[in-house]
């Protein structure tokens, strides 16, 4: 049982995520325990995704934090596909449903690369350095374009350029810097705590599920609460699939010319899904965020095939000695 949680720990956390939430939303006898679970994971969760980022950035090599080809190339890949999906957008404005339907993949598609790349990266034998320089170069890009696009799709949005901007690197810096800035002080100042974390390679990936399992039960939620109809939701979840695996495969390609497939294609792909779901409420339609909700099951499950992946050509490694 517990090696099967090991090998299948997002797809466990995916399961379980959901389940709990269709539990005690349908069992009234649950209502007063639910209404003070929800408030113990609205502290929790970003405490979960702290540990998950510190334990990851803990064994960082700072000295090898530098740009790379393959960043700039992931950039250029991500700004062309936001502009397409913009005047996508604005093309069919005056027809509400396919412009909800475009704006929750622009919100897919515009948010940072995820903070939680580095510990799938570390998982998958990626270079975990070069992924979390990635990330806050990706992070950056996202201060600057949302708010310079946001207001052309939704010209009711009370939005400035520095408001935005300053809102986003706000957020930004108390989930990736904070942690990225503990984890320096622990490799370098704390050397029985980073010995303890390098001697767990797997801690940030399990906090990661925890997480994972929340972030689930949200996603459910807010589907389940949605006023959108049901074609409207199935057409926002098909349209994530499909720009998930545009990602995934853009990120591979761009990563086989500099032999970086793993690195690249996490970066490309894997979203800061909690970041995209608040810009949705707060520039664009709410509805729109269920885009970015629906893209994190989708990303995960591919991470989930990718892990077991690797896992299986290791096994198979061994066996050829």
């Amino acid at each position: 049982m517990l090696r099967f949680l090991k090998e299948w720990t997002l797809p466990v956390a995916i399961v379980f995520g959901s389940a709990c939430y269709l539990l005690f939303s349908h069992l009234p006898a649950l209502d007063a325990f639910s209404a003070g679970a929800s408030r113990f994971f609205d502290i929790f969760f970003p405490f979960c995704v702290f540990l998950t980022l510190f334990t990851t950035f803990a064994k960082v090599d700072f000295h090898a934090m530098r740009p790379c080809r393959w960043h700039f190339w992931l950039i250029v890949a991500q700004l062309l596909i936001v502009a397409a999906n913009v005047g996508i957008v604005l093309w069919v404005e005056d027809n509400p449903t396919q412009k909800l339907i475009w704006e929750s993949m622009l919100t897919c598609a515009i948010g940072p690369c995820a903070s939680a790349a580095p510990v799938v990266t570390a998982k998958l034998g990626g270079n975990v350095s070069s992924m979390t320089t990635y990330t806050l170069i990706s992070s950056l890009l996202c201060a600057v374009t949302i708010p310079l696009v946001f207001p052309l799709l939704e010209k009711e949005a009370d939005v400035t350029f520095i408001s935005a901007s300053l809102a986003i690197l706000q957020k930004l810096c108390v989930v990736l810097l904070l942690p990225l800035l503990l984890g320096w002080f622990v490799r370098h100042r704390v050397p029985r705590v980073h010995r303890f974390i390098v001697a767990h390679p797997n801690l940030g990936f399990y906090f990661w599920g925890v997480s994972l399992a929340i972030t689930t039960g949200i996603t459910v939620k807010n589907i389940s609460h949605s006023q959108a109809s049901p074609l409207l939701l199935l057409g926002i979840a098909l349209i994530s699939f499909a720009i998930c695996w545009v990602h995934f495969g853009l990120g591979r390609f761009i990563g086989g010319i500099f032999q970086e497939r793993i690195n690249a294609g996490q970066g490309m792909f894997q979203k800061n899904t909690a970041m995209a779901i608040w810009v949705a409420y707060m520039y664009l339609n709410p509805i729109a965020s269920i885009g970015a909700g629906c893209y994190v099951l989708w990303q995960n499950i591919i991470n989930s095939y990718e892990i077991w992946e690797h896992g299986r050509q290791k096994k198979q490694a061994a066996l050829g000695r």
